[in-house]
């Protein structure tokens, strides 16, 4: 494996280093190398445990050390974790043991700003390594860089700690890199079980997972906005750049704010969508739109001023949405768009040899009925889906433009 030092990590961190974090043209220039460097190949997909995912925390924690955050991990930047795996589908995996098991390390670096309130920044580090468990890909043994998922939400909270460094604000700033959470959240689990600052004093927290990916639309996904009743007006005031956002309630979801949420804190994760690159070799720095996470950043960076202000937010319970999530046996062979707000489920990418593509459906079409179901969201198409087993016929009902199309599936 690869011999490391501090020192070789700090010089690949150099482009970033010269940087001052103040304009748009910089922190283009400092996404790309915190992209490019965390979803290289020699990282091997960071997946928890290994020799990539140590690169990967020692390079975080470099970077928060030049930007001049104070280590609040357990030993400097690092907060160290130990799991021992489920040996059978009946158990859980146990986050915190001592003895055996995989460990993992989180990264924290912390801005002090005297407050009696802080306010948590993070996004996961970790990816799938070379595939196995979770991954979606079905040919030869490769890499999974993960340059999406999660290498641009780390890299967004690398540049908004450097952004916030500079400014006096009312609250104190925790910045957090997990990992482990692609294996069930076990960074941020851990963390908020064990964590560096009092959670009582915690103000909310923002989660980065999957921001790399703006569309042409420039829609972006904020969850959580029922965690407090701030945050509907606060996402408006701070939009400035006619990002269209597409907002969902719940706390609960299959990211790290989660474990935040069930903390009784209120919580927002920031998500571009998902795509057909999703968890396999082809999610790499080459596909990332740059430009788009600038964006992204300078609308955190608004955020966190509009809520500057604020006394201490809210908490509100949100209703628990994945307990009703329908079960299915079949799949039509899709990627949703999950950005999408209009009628129906528009399809944002399709598999090969699957049933929409035997039936001949694109990316870009939107399934309006499936059976004798009509689809009318996300929900109503999972439960449409949910009613149909292996060797079940419908007919699929689908937009592609303003044209009405319909074919046979078999599914």
């Amino acid at each position: 494996m690869y011999k490391t030092s501090f020192l070789l990590i700090i010089l690949a961190v150099f482009f970033t280093a010269c940087t001052d974090f103040t304009t748009d043209k910089e922190i283009l220039a400092s996404l790309k190398a915190d992209v490019g460097y965390l979803a290289d190949d020699k990282l091997e997909g960071r997946a928890i445990g290994t020799e990539g995912e140590k690169l990967a925390a020692e390079y975080i924690a470099a970077a928060f050390e030049r930007i001049g955050l104070v280590p609040k991990g357990t030993e400097g930047y690092f907060q160290p974790f130990t799991v021992k795996k489920a040996t059978n589908p009946h158990e859980q995996a146990v986050v915190g043991t001592d003895g055996e098991g995989v460990t993992g390390r989180n990264v924290a670096g912390y801005i002090d700003n005297g407050a009696s309130s802080t306010v948590v920044i993070g996004a996961h580090f970790d990816h799938l390594g070379y595939g196995s468990e979770g991954s979606l890909h079905r040919g030869e043994r490769a890499i999974h860089n993960g340059a999406d998922d999660n290498a641009s939400g780390t890299a967004t909270i690398i540049q908004l700690a450097g952004l916030l460094k500079e400014k006096s604000d009312n609250f104190n700033y925790l910045f957090l890199a997990f990992s482990g959470e692609e294996n069930g959240l076990w960074g941020s689990n851990y963390f908020s079980k064990n964590a560096t600052v009092d959670l009582a004093t915690v103000n909310y927290m923002i989660n980065l997972d999957m921001v790399g990916r703006l569309n042409d639309e420039n829609t972006l996904a904020v969850n959580g906005v029922g965690t407090s009743p701030v945050w509907t007006d606060k996402l408006n005031a701070a939009n400035a750049d006619s990002l269209k956002l597409v907002t969902s309630e719940s706390g609960v979801g299959p990211s790290d704010h989660t474990s935040f949420y069930l903390q009784d804190l209120p919580v927002l994760h920031m998500f571009t969508g998902q795509h057909s690159d999703y968890h396999r070799p082809t999610d790499d720095a080459d596909k990332i739109n740059y430009e788009g996470m600038v964006t992204i950043v300078r609308f955190l960076e608004r955020l966190v001023e509009e809520l500057d202000s604020e006394e201490k937010l809210a908490f509100t319970k949100t209703k628990e949405e994945s307990g009703n999530s329908p079960r299915f046996s079949v799949s039509l062979g899709v990627v949703p768009d999950y950005l999408f707000d209009g009628k129906g489920m528009r399809i944002d990418g399709v598999t090969e040899g699957k049933p929409a593509q035997s039936a001949g459906l694109a990316k870009g079409d939107v399934v309006v009925k499936l059976g004798d179901s009509t689809i009318v969201d996300m929900m109503s198409y999972m439960r449409a889906l949910s009613s149909f087993k292996s060797g079940d016929q419908a007919v699929v009902e689908y937009k592609r433009g303003e044209e009405l199309k319909a074919a046979q599936i078999k599914f």
